[in-house]
């Protein structure tokens, strides 16, 4: 419905509604100032989902942190995960999902990548253009300070020992003037009083003007003494590069502007003509010098304060051809000194409770994420968020179902740029198919260092390559993102991290799969290629070798798309009790995740293989593979699924009894690993 180059991106539900949604970084911002750095990155994602004419209807956030025992991380993993609750609980958007993760290479640069999805007639979407030539400009919303002034020249450079100085960078929210700002905007848009709308996020109302009169080919007259303010002596270039929050830009029809007025008093909301669309091509704005309405005295005489071609704001920037430099291939390393650990329970125990795998409960009950009561799968509950929406227009109201969920594993992508970013998009789609969603469309922020050093550019580049290898295979259009560059800190730059978000779309509620075994006496089977046991990148391999090391695990985007297409028919035939993807911690970690989901245990066998040690089998991140459970009357159509599709699948195991065994390798209490589990960020935040 709408791709790449507006506020955000749009996939059609059906029934004349869409889907629209976008992620965002505020990377720098949450470093410097955590609790208002992520709450403003929450702000503004909503912004751009609402300002496309949608209405919010979930979120999720995708973070990243330094080594758990930094001493800086407490205080960032508690300021990040309190701004997004507190900006995203107050406007009454569940925050539903998400994902996080610890890497000494993020201990000078974390990440918050910020994500919604909104709702939308497909008729009556709204976008960022200066239309209508004489049309005026109005400004909605809060009132311009100083805050955030160079907010988008920091967050496009890197940190060095200055860090703190940044500090008034950062912008401040307030998400009950966001509330009322939402609910004014989508009234104002029913009217049809508007011909564009945009809001002023980074550069503020530089970047908002001239981004709507570049997509309309117009120009656009800006009277800078019309700016209502909430600071004195602002000066013109404050005003034109302030992000302060919450605030908005609208082009109305002419003749139609009371209408915006009056709805904004309704909402209390600030509401002034600043300028007006010209046909000229040239963004010109006017005050008068040393003019401050807070002052009483004086009264405004404009002049020309600024005076430049649009064209050579937006699109005369400079284009690089950036060199690259591929870095020297890793040896591959299955095992640490040629010896298999001799507890392999110990390590199972210890990588269910350790922070990049163990579960995220801390922070997601500081989430509301049952608000507005369409949560359907909860987080921790699958391996994605499902969502019950509603779609009204004059025939009535339709329910639709919205699978959700963000993914990236920077590691991977370390060890092999191209193969790690597809992986990310095989992991999200994949997520969204053990719920039993169909995956509609793709986001992405895209989260690198340096592109002026070769090494990180030919990672950039490389991932792009795979980013886009992967959507075209699995079918996900990429319909909005982000690209956040300079994520260094002296030099040292942190793991690429191209984090993609998915978002699906369920037939039938009744296709919804958690990830939990959750009747005694099924049949648990393993779909997919079994493990070679490679370990390159792994949680296990990393936590035993201090550093990322190994060799690539590969991706058969062939294979993962035909793993995709039978799991989601097997789950619209309704012959699975659970679908649980393995990803981080390997297949024990997998298949002790479904296990504490519900209390049950399981005995179950290590899929055929090479000839690899039972270590590598245990905790290998192999891609596109699956584990479900199933009846016992079923395995037969479920294998017969898979076999047409061409995808191995082998009955491993039962769900019985209270512990976890494998093989005769491995043998746990479910209580035990539910216990290591949920405490794994106590060390952290206590």
């Amino acid at each position: 419905v709408q791709g790449p180059g507006e506020n955000a991106g749009a996939v059609d539900i059906g029934d004349g509604f869409c889907a629209v949604f976008k992620m965002e970084s505020h990377n720098h911002p949450s470093y410097i100032e955590p609790y208002q750095g992520a709450a403003t990155g929450v702000g503004g994602i909503l912004r751009d989902v609402f300002t496309m004419g949608a209405r919010p209807v979930a979120s999720l956030n995708s973070l990243r942190f330094g080594r758990p025992d930094h001493p800086k991380t407490p205080h960032l993993l508690k300021g990040v995960v309190a701004g997004i609750g507190g900006y995203g609980n107050c406007i009454g958007v569940p925050t539903v999902g998400g994902e996080v993760q610890f890497d000494p290479s993020y201990d000078g640069n974390i990440l918050v990548n910020a994500f919604t999805v909104g709702i939308a007639k497909t008729d009556d979407l709204f976008f960022g253009v200066a239309e209508g030539v004489g049309n005026p400009i109005i400004y909605v919303g809060a009132k311009t300070g100083r805050d955030g002034i160079h907010g988008a020249t920091m967050a496009s450079a890197e940190f060095g020992e200055e860090t703190d100085s940044k500090l008034p960078t950062v912008q401040v929210g307030d998400p009950f003037m966001e509330k009322l700002l939402l609910e004014a905007c989508l009234e104002i848009f029913a009217t049809d009083c508007l011909s564009g709308v945009q809001d002023m996020g980074a550069a503020g109302l530089t970047s908002s003007s001239v981004e709507m009169a570049d997509r309309a080919g117009n120009g656009i007259e800006l009277d800078l003494d019309a700016i209502p303010r909430r600071t004195k002596a602002l000066s013109p270039y404050e005003m034109l590069l302030s992000e302060s929050q919450e605030r908005m830009l609208m082009v109305a029809k002419e003749g139609r502007e009371q209408e915006v007025f009056d709805i904004c008093a309704k909402w209390d909301l600030d509401a002034s003509i600043v300028g007006r669309v010209t046909d000229t091509g040239r963004f010109v704005c006017k005050a008068t010098p040393d003019y401050d309405p807070f002052d009483g005295t004086g009264s405004p005489n404009p002049v020309v304060v600024v005076d430049l071609p649009v064209d050579l704001l937006t699109n005369a920037a400079p284009k690089y051809d950036r060199p690259q430099k591929s870095r020297p291939e890793q040896a591959t390393i299955i095992t640490m000194a040629g010896d298999a650990p001799e507890d392999l329970g110990a390590e199972l125990l210890r990588l269910i409770g350790s922070p990049n795998i163990g579960s995220r409960s801390w922070i997601w009950r500081q989430y509301d994420h049952i608000v507005r009561d369409g949560t359907v799968i909860r987080p921790g509950e699958g391996d994605a968020a499902v969502i019950r929406v509603f779609c009204e227009d004059e025939s009535g109201t339709r329910e639709k179902y919205l699978a959700v969920s963000s993914d990236c594993n920077g590691r991977h992508v370390e060890l092999d740029p191209f193969c790690g970013a597809a992986m990310a998009v095989a992991e999200c789609t994949r997520n969204i198919v053990c719920v039993g969603g169909k995956p509609l469309g793709l986001t992405d922020c895209l989260n690198f260092g340096n592109p002026e050093v070769p090494e990180q550019m030919w990672r950039f580049a490389q991932a792009v390559d795979g980013l886009a290898a992967a959507c075209s295979a699995l079918g996900a259009p990429v319909v909005s993102g982000n690209v956040s560059l300079y994520n260094e800190t002296d030099g040292n730059a942190i793991l690429p991290t191209p984090t993609v978000a998915v978002v699906g779309q369920l037939e039938d509620p009744e296709h919804r799969l958690g990830l939990g075994f959750v009747r005694e006496g099924d049949v648990i089977a393993h779909l997919g290629r079994p493990s070679r046991g490679v370990l390159g990148g792994s949680e296990w391999l990393v936590q035993r070798a201090g550093s990322v090391t190994g060799a690539s695990v590969g991706i058969d985007l062939e294979a993962e798309a035909a793993l995709q297409h039978a799991v989601l028919e097997i789950a619209r035939a309704k012959l699975l009790d659970s679908a649980h993807d393995i990803s981080d911690g390997g297949f024990a970690v997998c298949v002790a995740e479904a296990c504490i989901a519900h209390g049950h245990g399981a005995r179950v066998s290590l899929p055929s293989a090479e000839d690899a040690p039972a270590h590598a089998l245990l905790f290998s991140e192999e891609p596109s593979r699956i584990v479900v459970s199933l009846p016992p009357g079923n395995v037969g159509e479920v294998g017969n699924i898979c076999a047409r599709y061409g995808v191995p699948f082998e009955k491993i195991g039962i769900v019985t009894g209270d512990t976890l065994a494998i093989d005769d390798v491995c043998k746990v209490p479910v209580e035990e690993l539910a216990e290591r589990h949920s405490k794994a960020l106590d060390d952290i935040v206590s």
